[in-house]
C-alpha cells in the first residue's frame, strides 16, 4: 500500500469528521490515518469471559457479566447525585453507579434486555457495585471475536466531547477495514525479518491494536520495540562512521611544557587509574587526525574537572586555546578559582566571559581571545555569541551537556576553520541503554573510581515530625569547624503546596541557631547577591546555607560535611544524588539527611530507600530510569537523533536495544553507506522518519 494512503488526513475517516478530527489533533497531536495506526493502545483486557455475578469480588480487576436492569433510581444530592441501575444475571445482584451521562444512561438503557456490563467492582454498603461500567447490548457484542480489548489514552477535553477510549477503538477497528489485508508495505528487510522471526509490519500493526492472544500482542510488540530502536541506532552510528571518515580534526601530537608542568608540580593528589585512563583515551582521539567527540561520564566528586583541565593543557601544548561552558554562572565562577589555584604561578591566562562580565573586563576579554592571550576561557552561554571570536580554538569542553541545546552547541563549530574537538561531560550517570541511544554517536569514557582518601557518604531518612534531633545533629557537625547545607524545594509560601520554603526557613534558622551565620541562596535573587551569598558560604564566614536546587550543580566547598534536603519526596532521584554530590568532598566524614512527611507513597519510600541503600550513581541512574522512564532524564531533544519512541521503553528493553544495536552495526560493516539494493529500503525508512528534522549529524 502507497503512503499516500496512510497520509490522509484524519478527516476522511468514517465516523471522525472535522471537529473531531481537530480535537485529535490538539489534544493527541493525530492528523493523518498513520498517525492513529500508530497511536497504540496502553493496555489490552481480555473480554473472553463472562462471570456470575455470584463469583464477583472487590480484589478483582475487570470483570464482564451478561444479564438485566430491572430498575434504575437516581440517590443524592448535589455533587454526590448519583444514577443506580440494579442488575441481575440470575445468580446474583450488581449495583451500577453513575455520577455523570447520568441522563444519556436513562435514555439508551433499557430495562428487561440483556446486555454485557465490563467494569472494575468495588464494595459500598456491602454490595458489589460496578462504577461507570460499559455497557453493551448483548447481540452485538461478539466476545469469542473480540478477546483482547484495547484501551487508548485520552484527554479530559476528548471526554467532556464524548471522545473516550472505546470511541478511539471504534475509530481504528474502522480505519483498520479500511486498509487491504497485507497491503502495508514493510519497513524492514525481508532476510532480517527471517532471521529474527519476526512478523510482518502489516500484522504486527493490526495485532498491536486487536490481538486474539497475549502471545499474539507479545509477538507484535517485539516487532514494533525492535523497529523503533533499530532505526534510533542506525542513525546514530551511520552518522558516527561518517562523521569519523569525513571531518578531519587538529592534530594535537605534543605532550609538552604545560602538562609536564603541571603533571610534576602542580598536581594536587595523585591522580586515579580512571582519570589516566580517560586521559590516555583522550589523547589518542586528538593526536589521530579526526575530531574527538567523546562523552565522559563520573560520578560527583569523581575528578572530571582535573581530567578536563589537563585535557586542556594538552591543546595548549599544541599551540590552541581551549573553552569550558558551564550551565551556570555559579558554576562558571568555581571553574575559574579552581583553574586559576591549581595553575598556580603557571603562565597561562586563564579567564571569564558570563552576563557579569562588562565593559572594559569584557573588551579585555574579547581582544585577548582574539589574539590568542587568553588561553583558557570560561563561561556560560555567553561563550557562544557570535562577538566571541577566538584566535584558534582547538577544543570545547561542555560541563553538564544536557542543559545546552544541539542548536547552541553547534555555534561553537564556527569558532574556528576547522571544527574544534569536543568533550562533552555529565556528572548524572546515565545508564548504558540510554546512553547506547542517546549519545551513540560519542565515544564514552567513565571514570569509576573516587580520589583516594574520599569516605562514602552517610544517608539517612527523617520525618519532619523531630526537627529537634535534625537540628543537634546539625549542632555538632558545626561545633566541629563543618558547614551545612539545607536545600528545600520552594522559593516562597505556596497556597496550593504545603511544602517546606526556604525564605521561613531563613527566618526559622536564625531563630534556632542565632550563634551562627546563615547565607540565603535561590534562583530569584539578583545575580550579584547570589553570587555575594555564596562566596560567603564558600570562604566559610556562614555556616549554613540555606538554598533551593540552584546549589544542585557543581557547588564545591570541601569543608560542607552535612546536606539536608527537606521535603526529599519531592525529589527525583538524579536530583537527590546530585544535591548529595555536594558533600563529601573533603576528608572528613560527610552526611545526606532527607527528610520527609510520614504519609508516603508505594515508589516514593522505594526512592528514599535506594537513595539510603547506596552512592552508586550509575545504580541510582538505573533505578531512575526504571521509576521516570527516559524521557524526563536527559531531555531527548538535546541529542539531535530522532526519539520518538512510542512502544520501546529504555528501562525495560534492555535487551531489544543491544540486539538493535548489533544488526544495525552488522549492516554498516558490510555496506557503510547502505548503498545495496537490499538496503535501500533502510535508507527510504531513514529519510521518511527524519522528514521533518534539521540534520544535526555532525553535531556532538
Amino acid at each position: 500500500m502507497s503512503s499516500a494512503l496512510l497520509e490522509t488526513p484524519l478527516t476522511y475517516l468514517p465516523g471522525i469528521g472535522p471537529k473531531r478530527a481537530e480535537l485529535l489533533q490538539k489534544e493527541l497531536g493525530l492528523q493523518a490515518w498513520e498517525d492513529l495506526l500508530y497511536y497504540f493502545p496502553y493496555k489490552h483486557i481480555d473480554r473472553s469471559r463472562l462471570y456470575r455475578t455470584s463469583e464477583l469480588t472487590s480484589d478483582m480487576p475487570f470483570v464482564q457479566v451478561k444479564g438485566r436492569f430491572v430498575s434504575f433510581e437516581q440517590m443524592g444530592e448535589g455533587r454526590k447525585k448519583r444514577l443506580v441501575g440494579h442488575f441481575t444475571d440470575g445468580y446474583g445482584w450488581v449495583d451500577c453507579v453513575w455520577f455523570n451521562s447520568q441522563q444519556y444512561i436513562l435514555k439508551s438503557v433499557k430495562l428487561h434486555t440483556d446486555y454485557i456490563l465490563f467494569g472494575r467492582p468495588s464494595v459500598f454498603n456491602g454490595r458489589i457495585n460496578l462504577n461507570h461500567p460499559d455497557v453493551d447490548p448483548a447481540d452485538t457484542l461478539m466476545l469469542s471475536k473480540m478477546s483482547m480489548q484495547p484501551y487508548y489514552q485520552t484527554t479530559e477535553k476528548m471526554k467532556k466531547a464524548g471522545v473516550n477510549s472505546r470511541t478511539l477503538e471504534k475509530f481504528t477497528s474502522t480505519l483498520l477495514r479500511q486498509i487491504p489485508p497485507a497491503s502495508i508495505v514493510d519497513t524492514l528487510p525481508r532476510n532480517m525479518l527471517a532471521r529474527l522471526c519476526m512478523v510482518s509490519l502489516d500484522e504486527a500493526l493490526r495485532m498491536a491494536h486487536y490481538p486474539s492472544t497475549s502471545q499474539e500482542l507479545t509477538q507484535a510488540n517485539y516487532r514494533l520495540k525492535f523497529e523503533e530502536l533499530f532505526y534510533v541506532q542506525l542513525s546514530v552510528l551511520r552518522y558516527a562512521r561518517l562523521r569519523q571518515g569525513t571531518i578531519r580534526g587538529h592534530v594535537f601530537s605534543r605532550v609538552g611544557t604545560y602538562f609536564n608542568s603541571f603533571y610534576s608540580n602542580n598536581l594536587p593528589f595523585q591522580l586515579t587509574e580512571a582519570q589516566k585512563r580517560v586521559i590516555r583515551e583522550m589523547h589518542a582521539d586528538m593526536k589521530s587526525g579526526r575530531q574527538m567527540n567523546r562523552l565522559v561520564q563520573g560520578d560527583v566528586g569523581s575528578g572530571k574537572t582535573m581530567v578536563a583541565l589537563m585535557t586542556m593543557l594538552i591543546a595548549l601544548d599544541n599551540g590552541y586555546q581551549a573553552c569550558i561552558m558551564a550551565p551556570t554562572e555559579i558554576l562558571a565562577e568555581q571553574h575559574l578559582a579552581t583553574f586559576r589555584k591549581m595553575l598556580g604561578d603557571m603562565p597561562v591566562r586563564v579567564e571569564l566571559l558570563t552576563g557579569m562580565v562588562k565593559g572594559k573586563r569584557r573588551k579585555s576579554v574579547f581582544d585577548g581571545l582574539q589574539s590568542g592571550e587568553v588561553q583558557i576561557l570560561v563561561g556560560t552561554h555567553a561563550v557562544i555569541e557570535d562577538n566571541v571570536q577566538f584566535a584558534n580554538l582547538g577544543l570545547v569542553v561542555i560541563d553538564e551537556q544536557h542543559r545546552f541545546g544541539v542548536a547552541q552547541r553547534a555555534k561553537l563549530w564556527e569558532k574556528n576553520s576547522t571544527p574544534p574537538h569536543i568533550l562533552v561531560m555529565t556528572a548524572t550517570p546515565i545508564p548504558r541503554t540510554l546512553a547506547m541511544t542517546l549519545y551513540g554517536d560519542l565515544d564514552v569514557s567513565v571514570i569509576d573510581e573516587l580520589p583516594p582518601g574520599r569516605k562514602p557518604i552517610q544517608t539517612t531518612h527523617m520525618y519532619d515530625n523531630a526537627p529537634e534531633k535534625l537540628y543537634n545533629g546539625i549542632n555538632a557537625q558545626i561545633q566541629e569547624g563543618r558547614q551545612v547545607y539545607m536545600v528545600y524545594p520552594l522559593v516562597k509560601e505556596s497556597e496550593k503546596l504545603d511544602l517546606k520554603n526556604v525564605e521561613a526557613a531563613y527566618v526559622h534558622l536564625q531563630k534556632v541557631f542565632p550563634q551562627y551565620k546563615i547565607s540565603m541562596v535561590h534562583g530569584q535573587m539578583k545575580p550579584s547577591d547570589k553570587e555575594a551569598e555564596m562566596q560567603r558560604f564558600v570562604s566559610g564566614e556562614t555556616q549554613i546555607l540555606v538554598a533551593t536546587t540552584v546549589i544542585e550543580v557543581g557547588v564545591n566547598v570541601p569543608n560542607a560535611s552535612v546536606m539536608v534536603i527537606q521535603n526529599a519526596e519531592r525529589f527525583g532521584l538524579a536530583q537527590l544524588h546530585q544535591l548529595r554530590g555536594r558533600v563529601g568532598r573533603g576528608a572528613s566524614q560527610s552526611y545526606c539527611i532527607l527528610v520527609t512527611k510520614y504519609d508516603l507513597s508505594k515508589d516514593t519510600r522505594r526512592r528514599i530507600d535506594i537513595m539510603t541503600e547506596t552512592n552508586d550513581g550509575f545504580e541510582i541512574a538505573e533505578a531512575d530510569l526504571r521509576f521516570r522512564g527516559p524521557g524526563d532524564l536527559e531531555g531527548t531533544q538535546q541529542s539531535g537523533i530522532a526519539f520518538d519512541l512510542k512502544l520501546a521503553n529504555l528501562a525495560k528493553d534492555g535487551q531489544i536495544v543491544q540486539l538493535a544495536r548489533d544488526m544495525a552495526s552488522e549492516i554498516l560493516d558490510a555496506d557503510p553507506m547502505l548503498s545495496s539494493s537490499e538496503n535501500r529500503i533502510l535508507v527510504d525508512r531513514m529519510r521518511y522518519l527524519k522528514r521533518d528534522e534539521m540534520d544535526w549529524s555532525n553535531i556532538s
